[in-house]
């Protein structure tokens, strides 16, 4: 693994991190377990950033991969039409509840946000865009430009005009009670939309639970009165349901239904091609059509891709996946709030279904420690566990197991989680 190592360290940028002191090559899977080249075994709590929606190895996804690939045709672009795309893109508009609904496939959740954002600039002819504070939106240009976390955003420089506002940073304003902070966040808006902008802003561009930020989130229906304003200067709603989507939040199928508000726009990736590259935007036929120039994508929704997510899809469906995910979250995220109460360095347990964090603090001066998640994070793997981390201050560590997971996996993986953070105090 060391002359791996090396290689990875001489040829990758430096910016493209690695977990553990001893990064782990994973060169197998089944189930939701993995192994690494040494051989060893681990429980998945993280799913390559909640990307193996399924676990791995999964029949119903492999055999419909190996069909596409049995025909001889791997690629063949949009110029061409693709049946599995169309069927796939079906399934999608009718489960978004947006009326009218178009998708557009895409390789990755950045490149889906990238074109909400033509999307709502397009319509509004506006460069002006709202996002929230501690928000991840991808990579690109664009996408980091909207993200409102500094550890992420590489360049001031920005296609767009971005304000920021206040909603998922619940943490920060203790007193104020919940109706209290919900009014200050509305309050917050209008203000920024009377102050800060000008006309024809483009849209507010949200996820329901922020990933790379620690898993934190607006109150359940604070979005639908940012959208009562919205609505009212005609700013259209993006939802980034990139890591919520698909029912891994339990209590819902979009993340963006806990505020009970269907938006103008919805990107999503990561799990539904349960490994394979694939993400898109779904968006009202109107809006997506309004594009005024020629508009192709080379890999997005290729058939492989799209045998992938359709079979990823079914299978979710036919297993009520979003009802597994809503009853081992309560498990696991009541095990650790339980077991918080004797923990000092754990300052908050949060999350919905199969996605949780638990934030982690010095026990002397209270402050946010992004070394303790890393000790943390390499205490949990050497008892079997992978999990991930993030936060606005690299302290939190984040779960996202695959929606498949067993009750008794739950049960196994608490107990590491729950030893790994007492050897960490």
């Amino acid at each position: 693994m060391s002359n791996l190592l090396g290689r990875h360290r001489a040829v990758m940028p430096r910016w493209v991190s690695l977990y553990y002191d001893d990064p782990i090559e994973i060169v197998s899977g089944k189930g939701r377990r993995v192994t690494d080249s040494d051989g060893r075994s681990y429980l998945d709590f993280f799913g390559g950033i909640l990307t193996n929606m399924l676990g791995y190895d999964v029949p119903e996804v492999r055999e419909a991969v190996e069909r596409q690939l049995r025909t001889g045709v791997a690629h063949t672009s949009t110029l061409y039409l693709i049946r599995t795309q169309v069927e796939l893109a079906e399934k999608i508009a009718e489960l978004s509840g947006i009326a009218n609904a178009k998708v557009f496939f895409t390789n990755s959740g950045t490149e889906a946000n990238e074109t909400a954002l033509l999307l709502a600039t397009n319509a509004r002819r506006s460069d002006q865009v709202l996002a929230l504070r501690n928000s991840y939106h991808g990579r690109s240009y664009a996408a980091t430009a909207v993200t409102g976390n500094r550890s992420w955003k590489n360049s001031s420089l920005s296609p767009v005009n971005v304000h920021y506002l206040h909603g998922a940073d619940r943490a920060r304003f203790t007193h104020l009670s919940d109706e209290e902070f919900q009014a200050f966040c509305v309050d917050d808006l209008q203000h920024v939309l009377d102050t800060a902008t000008a006309t024809d802003v483009a849209c507010l561009i949200v996820e329901p639970v922020q990933g790379v930020g620690g898993f934190t989130a607006a109150p359940d229906g604070l979005l639908a009165r940012y959208r009562e304003i919205l609505d009212r200067y005609g700013i259209l709603l993006v939802s980034d349901e990139v890591q919520t989507g698909w029912g891994r939040t339990g209590e819902h199928f979009w993340g963006l239904q806990a505020h009970g508000v269907t938006p103008h726009i919805m990107t999503f990736a990561k799990g539904l091609g349960n490994g394979f590259a694939i993400g898109g935007v779904v968006a009202d036929g109107t809006l997506m059509d309004a594009l005024p120039a020629n508009g192709i994508s080379t890999f997005g929704g290729n058939p492989i891709a799209t045998a992938a997510a359709k079979a990823t899809l079914d299978y979710l469906l036919a297993h009520d996946l979003q009802a597994n995910a809503h009853r081992l979250g309560r498990l696991l995220i009541d095990g650790l709030r339980t077991a918080a109460d004797r923990l000092p360095v754990v300052r908050d347990v949060r999350g919905k279904g199969l996605m949780f964090a638990v934030d982690l603090v010095d026990p002397g001066t209270g402050a946010p420690s992004a070394s303790l998640a890393a000790r943390v994070l390499e205490h949990a793997k050497e008892r079997g566990l992978l999990i991930g981390k993030g936060g606005l201050y690299g302290h939190t560590l984040r779960m996202a197991p695959p929606l498949t997971l067993t009750e008794a996996e739950a049960r196994e993986g608490l107990g590491i989680l729950v030893d790994s953070l007492a050897a960490a105090c």
